[in-house]
């Protein structure tokens, strides 16, 4: 008799999915450098609560989820956002693209609550990957739950068609998507940076971008030529 599926979350409470999770974490910390402002959002669960949030410098965090999981602070539509237009300094969006079952519409909805000169963060799995290949291989995905394998250039292609500027792409996840023989924090730095012993390309990928708002500036009409004046008339045309 053939063992059930794992689900996304017991697939985290796993070795190699804790591993993960806190490898994003310290990742994220280094991102969130310069990122400041009064709102930040999660779109989508990862981990357990705000475990990819712990360090960053905005203190009033929320995660927004569209199933009722427990560590979500607000349960909605992804692709239908509660939240006004223009009012978050930051999105994050862990691995959420590739769960949603419209991820073009989600990015569009992060974009519309996103201030202007807003920073959007996107983690993800390369498909051109050990990963990609086990998820592809895989009717249930890999991690659990995944519906697509999105590219880190077609996730830029979709931010340049909404103006974004790129402003940093780091590659990570140099680990075989297998049980770590080792600690958690023994793993850690295998997943973070490439081993000399480690020939296939990386995992998974963050792209951090800012929201760019161009105003039209409006020109000004040319007068037309008009034609010499003499004593007061127009000169008449031969």
């Amino acid at each position: 008799m053939s063992e059930s599926p794992l689900s996304l979350r017991q697939w985290q409470a796993l070795p190699l999915g804790r591993a993960l999770i806190a490898a994003e974490a310290r990742l994220l910390a280094t991102t969130f450098d310069d990122v400041f402002g009064q709102e930040l959002l999660q779109l989508g669960t990862w981990g357990s609560g705000r475990e990819l949030l712990s360090q960053s410098h905005i203190r009033r965090q929320s995660v927004l989820t569209d199933a009722d999981a427990a560590d979500g602070d607000i349960v909605a539509s992804l692709a239908h956002l509660p939240i006004s237009s223009g009012s978050v300094d930051a999105v994050l969006l862990p691995h959420t693209l590739e769960h949603a079952a419209d991820p073009y519409a989600v990015l569009r909805e992060a974009d519309r609550v996103l201030f202007a000169e807003g920073q959007l963060i996107v983690l993800g799995f390369q498909p051109a990957s050990l990963w990609g290949l086990r998820s592809a291989a895989s009717r249930a995905g890999y991690p659990p739950g995944l519906r697509r394998r999105l590219s880190a250039g077609r996730v830029r292609d979709w931010l340049g068609l909404l103006s974004y500027e790129i402003v940093s792409v780091r590659s990570y996840l140099y680990h075989l998507p297998r049980t770590p023989h080792g600690s958690i924090e023994a793993t850690i730095p295998s997943l973070l940076h490439r081993g000399w012993f480690y020939p296939w390309p990386a995992a998974a990928y963050l792209i951090k971008a800012r929201k760019r708002v161009y105003t039209l500036t409006p020109i000004r009409p040319r007068w037309r030529e008009r034609r010499p004046v003499l004593g007061g008339l127009v000169e008449p045309s031969i």
